[in-house]
């Protein structure tokens, strides 16, 4: 079986290697954004956008007007275009937003495809040389791309490898079903939970704080550049804050549980706007703002996805079920009311007089789901 890993690391450049690092950067950006023009322009005239093949060749052009494109390699602009063009596919055919012209300082990155090395604590990156990073664990595979990137003043590595492995049999034969929730962050058929960790929430009245210190501050001055390197600073905290939950959380699931059921919960439609049109306004907005906020904090999309590769990697399975009136079966007797829902937290049935909290109710029928989905043979298992 073949297997794929990202490794992240904090290159340590010399003043050299960082204007270089900066000039490779800085050319890529701009070739995203000389075909950006060139293709939005076509567009707008009606003409048809150019593949990567042929805005590719515009590149030997750009190169014979700005000698600056000539001192870096030219698989970051290549790599760049490619990146455009993927985009442009997206935007045109209505899948994800036409794309924007990219901004310096934002989102600053850059991709090797190929000729990148390792040896020990350096990566050795085309026309910049070995670059010293801080190695916190050990790279294996092959390289398969290298891309540079800034992050909070620091710049970045990550490292896509490429393994073949025998094909993994998991350790475990136990099967456990998953109910998500705001209150709850994950309740498993087995009586245990995970409670939320909020990380965003923690820190809202930090933020806003920091961000109405930003607007009063003039635009791109040197205050206004140290006031955004703190908003970016707390929006950072919470990214690492929430990942980590969710590898050490996925990572004890996937080892313990064979066979993972989850709810196919739709994370997108269900933290979608409740303000609705001026024909037809929303209800209840306020809540549903508070409702949207609390999923997108906690990272509902993200758990599912690593536990996914991570069950692949390990030879399980994950199985998403219709989660529809799981809340409202007796896991006991099966009986379906609305009555059975006391409250948020606590579930009685009507007919059999069970009681036990209603999110462990709800894990116990998704994992018996799960269960019937494997007897009839329609898994919906997702590979990393």
């Amino acid at each position: 079986m073949i297997i794929r890993k990202g490794y992240r690391f904090v290159l340590e450049p010399t003043a050299e290697q960082a204007a270089l690092i900066c000039r490779s950067a800085g050319s890529s950006r701009f070739v995203w954004n000389k075909g950006l023009e060139l293709q939005k322009d076509r567009v707008e005239n009606g003409k048809r956008v150019l593949s990567y093949t042929e805005i590719c060749g515009r590149l030997v052009e750009w190169k014979s007007e700005w000698d600056f494109l000539k001192e870096v390699h030219s698989q970051p602009l290549q790599q760049s275009l490619k990146d455009l063009s993927r985009a442009l596919k997206d935007g045109l055919d209505g899948t994800k937003g036409f794309p924007k012209f990219k901004k310096k300082g934002e989102h600053d990155t850059f991709r090797f495809p190929q000729g990148t090395k390792l040896e020990n604590k350096k990566v050795y990156l085309p026309k910049i040389g070995w670059v010293k990073f801080r190695k916190s664990q050990h790279v294996d595979g092959t390289i398969k791309n290298v891309t540079v990137s800034l992050l909070m003043g620091k710049w970045l590595v990550s490292i896509q490898v490429e393994m073949e492995v025998p094909e993994p049999v998991h350790p475990s034969n136990s099967e456990v079903g998953i109910d998500m929730g705001v209150i709850r962050f994950a309740t498993l058929s087995d009586g245990t939970f995970a409670a939320p960790i909020n990380s965003f929430g923690k820190v809202r009245s930090k933020l806003a704080r920091e961000q109405r210190k930003l607007s009063k501050k003039q635009k791109y001055s040197s205050n206004w550049r140290k006031q955004k390197g703190k908003v970016q600073g707390i929006h950072a905290k919470v990214a690492r804050v929430r990942k980590d939950f969710l590898h050490k959380l996925t990572s004890s699931i996937s080892k313990n549980h064979a066979v993972i059921v989850l709810e196919d919960l739709q994370v997108k439609n269900m933290s979608a706007s409740g303000k609705g049109t001026i024909e037809d306004p929303g209800k209840n907005v306020k809540a549903k703002s508070g409702l949207n906020r609390a999923i997108l904090d906690q990272g509902w999309y993200e758990f599912r996805r690593q536990l996914d590769y991570k069950q692949h990697w390990r030879g399980g399975k994950v199985i998403a079920v219709n989660a529809a009136n799981t809340s409202l079966e007796c896991s006991e007797c099966h009986h379906r009311a609305k009555e059975n829902r006391v409250s948020q937290a606590d579930f009685r049935c009507v007919k059999c007089h069970h009681e036990e909290h209603a999110d462990l109710n709800a894990a116990k029928n998704i994992l018996a789901a799960g269960r019937a989905v494997q007897a009839c043979g329609d898994i919906r298992q997702t590979a990393a």
